[in-house]
């Protein structure tokens, strides 16, 4: 029997899709069940990451196993073989940009021709300098300059104009993440940026509707997302993270990079409280095979951990005020992704940032392993919500039925071919 699409159409109600997150420290997949009663989670597969640092593909052979390798897991727990998968993108410098386009519409009635030919001008307009795309969505659109319905088409008028938000990257750090899928068999049936998947699994709709900023911090990458109007306006990424944190510690301990990822999950902390002065904890030095261990206590550890933090803080607290859709997005604050498992680091970020911070995990999936439900796993999560939700505004290239025509994707499968 040959290979089944994974998205496809199970019967009239009920279709499969499969997910990808290729990250620093881990390459998750889920295979889930969408159906008109919510998500089922079909299959889950994660595997430690190899040949990814930063987000980014360093060594195309590791990052293919280690894909593969999940993959394979989630396959054989759902009983159902993928031919495509929806990837999380973090790499090549993840730039927002918000501008306008507008069409004359000859016809005087807009069709879909003229939607295209107007994200086709806008992706022209992003897509500069080494630059990608790598999502689109419509913030507002007007006919004959007046706000106008979620979907024009069929609307008369003489004039289309979108307020519009594109995510680019760079070129090649996106080639090799999508190379390393394809040398999995698989096609990429579309690409998110991680920060907007890990925004739809943490933030409500409420949130989402009012204004919030999700930041997930990561093993190797730190990325924010704003949504207002359940729009999503802006997003940024930067390679710092958890990992930075877990060497931080085996050079100050002068210990093995496997302790001193012990030592952060269990013992880290960046808000000291009173009894973390004499809580000691044991680990052994690097390179002795004694047996001799070392002691050192949780607000000790704190010293070696904050200034870390605080330098991601400091990255947050910039892009905020950088960035114009701050006034849009608000105050309110989510953060997830696994380093914000860190004991005490809300309460140190509402302090960093001067605003409401708030730690959370993606939302429950029927069939998720309790394992998978932990903040570490919000991006692949997010994924699949973003499966099942109206698209937080109009994807490039989106028609009624969901298919795209002449898409940014097709140039993907050309870049295969070349890779191979």
């Amino acid at each position: 029997m040959g290979r089944e699409r994974a998205k496809r159409r199970m019967s009239g109600a009920r279709r499969v899709t499969g997910v990808l997150d290729i990250g620093t420290s881990k390459i998750a997949c889920l295979i889930a069940a969408l159906e008109p009663s919510g998500v089922r989670v079909l299959g889950v597969g994660h595997q430690r990451a190899e040949g990814v640092k930063g987000g980014v593909v360093i060594d195309l052979d590791l990052a293919e196993q280690a894909a593969r390798a999940a993959v394979a897991e989630a396959e054989r727990m759902a009983g159902i073989e993928l031919s495509e998968v929806h990837v999380a993108v973090s790499c090549g410098r993840l730039r927002s940009h918000n501008f306008s386009a507008r069409a004359d519409i000859a016809s005087g009635v807009v069709g879909e021709a003229d939607i295209r030919r107007l994200m086709t001008a806008g992706q022209a307009y992003v897509e500069k300098g080494g630059r990608t795309l790598v999502h689109m969505n419509e913030v507002a659109l007007r006919l004959d300059g007046t706000p106008g319905s979620r979907d024009p088409r069929g609307m008369a008028a003489r004039e289309l104009g979108f307020d519009l938000h594109a995510v680019t990257a760079d070129e090649a750090p996106l080639r090799n993440l999508l190379m390393a899928v394809g040398r999995c068999y698989l096609e990429v049936a579309s690409h998110r940026p991680t920060p907007y998947a890990s925004a739809l699994a943490v933030a409500t709709e409420d949130e989402r509707r009012l204004g919030v900023t999700v930041v997930d911090i990561g093993a190797g990458t730190t990325s924010l997302a704003m949504f207002a109007e359940d729009r999503f306006l802006y997003a940024c990424a930067a390679p710092m993270g958890g990992t930075q944190i877990t060497f931080d510690i085996a050079r100050a301990l002068h210990t093995p990079l496997a302790e001193a990822e012990r030592i952060k999950v269990l013992y880290g902390t960046v808000v000291c409280a009173p009894s973390d002065e004499h809580d000691a904890f044991a680990y052994p030095p690097a390179g002795d095979d004694d047996g001799i261990l070392f002691h050192m206590t949780k607000a000790e550890l704190a010293e070696v951990v904050r200034p870390r933090v605080t330098a991601i803080g400091h990255y947050i607290r910039q892009r905020l005020e950088e960035s114009e859709m701050t006034a849009y997005a608000g105050r309110s604050l989510v953060i997830t992704g696994g380093t914000s498992q860190l004991t005490g680091l809300a309460e140190f970020m509402t302090a960093e940032l001067g605003r409401p911070v708030r730690v959370s995990g993606p939302q429950a999936l029927q069939g998720l392993p309790p394992a998978l439900s932990s903040a570490a796993f919000s991006t692949v999560v997010g994924l699949v919500v973003a499966e099942t939700q109206e698209e937080t505004g109009r994807r490039i290239y989106r028609s009624r039925d969901a298919a795209e025509t002449e898409s940014y994707l097709k140039r993907v499968g050309s870049w295969l071919r070349e890779g191979f």
